[in-house]
């Protein structure tokens, strides 16, 4: 399908609206939309929060009046939805107000749309068209899309490093081996993520906090421990605000009871070696509605996540000094024995960060 520069330039102005809710749409996905008539934005509008009208409604509001948006066309980032939710359906929304042209970036992976909003929209005799910045649209909603068609969500494991590939000393200290700057970025990220994870190691030596502190947010990340004994301080910084999540492999009634009383939720997910089962926490996550975890943890933790499975994208930030072999490195991936089982990377983003180096990669 041919679409004009001027498809292009509206679309491009539908996503960086989508953009917006990109700290405050969760469990919902990030959309945008632009209404154009005889060549000039009559209206626009982006999915502020979960619960509140969607992208298309906003911008029909803003467009005024009852039959303004008669005959327009409408530049949304994902097809609008079909079916009742938390709102009534966009798809009749448009069409009740006259929408001549649907131009969307993508479908919708939720399968109680998949297409269904705009076989709605072409049966009320709207001109639809699909796949204008479809890629653009899919990395904004990445973690949507995995939650839709894994049942899981899409896991980012941010490190940052010593140019030599070490996390920590010997002795545990890691504050701070990346600058200001660097930091500042990896909160962005945070700010961005559903949830955050980490191990019970690096709750017992850093005692992390684990929230968004550099970015301004309205909305603070769930904090995941993943803790198979169960040890995690009833005093842990973490668990101040109570919106934790405890993943364990062993039964502790006595514990568990005291950390629902702090607002914490406790989840028994034990694999065959008595540990947290990875694999289904991802799953368990999605089922709650989570989109986009971010993990900092240490090498252990990060090597078993990558083992599993469980990783779909490395942001890896290094600093411009070097620590040595006896300091802790990145991931414990166990000994290989050939070049063929390492872990292969597809580097997407190279950039730097003040005096740090960034780069983000995906599994391949």
């Amino acid at each position: 399908m041919i679409f004009s520069a001027a498809d292009h330039e509206y679309m491009t102005r539908a996503l960086r609206l989508a953009e917006r809710g990109l700290y405050t749409t969760t469990p919902n996905p990030r959309v945008g939309c632009v209404l154009v008539k005889d060549g000039q934005i009559i209206g626009s509008g982006w999915h502020e929060k979960a619960g509140e009208p969607h992208a298309e409604v906003h911008a029909l509001r803003a467009a005024g009046e009852a039959g303004v948006a008669q005959g327009a066309t409408a530049y949304v980032t994902l097809e609008p939805c079909s079916h009742h939710g938390r709102t009534p359906p966009c798809a009749d929304a448009l069409i009740a107000a006259g929408i001549a042209r649907v131009v969307c970036a993508m479908r919708d992976p939720n399968p109680l749309v998949a297409g269904q909003g705009l076989d709605k929209l072409k049966a009320a005799g709207i001109a639809v068209e699909s796949g204008l910045l479809e890629v653009e649209a899919r990395e904004l909603n990445i973690g949507f899309v995995s939650r839709m068609t894994r049942g899981r969500p899409w896991l980012r494991l941010k490190i940052a490093a010593s140019l030599d590939g070490k996390t920590a000393l010997r002795n545990g200290l890691s504050q701070w081996i990346t600058g200001p700057d660097a930091r500042r970025d990896g909160h962005a990220w945070r700010a961005r993520s559903c949830a955050m994870l980490t191990g019970i190691g690096t709750v017992r030596d850093d005692n992390p906090r684990l929230n968004v502190r550099d970015v301004e947010t309205t909305r603070q990340p769930l904090r995941i421990v993943v803790d198979s004994r169960l040890e995690i301080p009833l005093d842990a910084a973490i668990l101040a605000d109570g919106n934790a999540l405890i993943a364990c492999a062993v039964k502790h009634p006595e514990k568990t009871l005291r950390l629902k009383e702090q607002g914490a939720d406790v989840v028994l997910l034990p694999n065959a070696n008595g540990k947290v089962d990875l694999p289904a926490l991802m799953q368990e996550l999605g089922r709650r509605g989570i989109n986009e975890v971010m993990a900092e943890a240490g090498l252990k933790l990060n090597g078993s996540l990558l083992r599993e499975l469980c990783v779909d994208e490395l942001l890896i930030y290094q600093a411009p000094m070097l620590l040595g072999d006896a300091a802790q490195g990145m991931a414990d991936l166990g000994e290989l024995v050939e070049l063929a089982e390492a872990t292969r990377l597809n580097i997407l983003e190279r950039r730097s960060v003040g005096a740090d180096f960034f780069l983000r990669a995906r599994l391949t």
